[in-house]
């Protein structure tokens, strides 16, 4: 699922509250969404995170090496 598809049925006070447990805005969430900005690194992990993996940060970012990141010692998918 890509955040647009996340974030289209959502109704405006959750959608601001999906933002700010992102830590941005619901504008800035909707830039992501329509491919007008792209997320930093730290904010597609948020919103992989607060979507409970339903949008997940290949799909966000697909130019950073996320597969090496999730195999690295002492993330969380590795220490549970």
């Amino acid at each position: 699922m890509n955040l647009h598809e996340y974030i289209k049925p959502l109704e405006k006070d959750d959608l601001d509250s999906f933002a700010a447990r992102c830590g941005t805005s619901a504008g800035q969430l909707k830039q992501v969404a329509y491919g007008n900005r792209r997320p930093s690194a730290g904010l597609s992990i948020c919103i992989e995170r607060e979507s409970k993996g339903s949008v997940v940060c290949e799909q966000l970012r697909p130019d950073i090496d996320w597969a090496y990141l999730r195999s690295t010692p002492g993330n969380s998918s590795q220490a549970a």
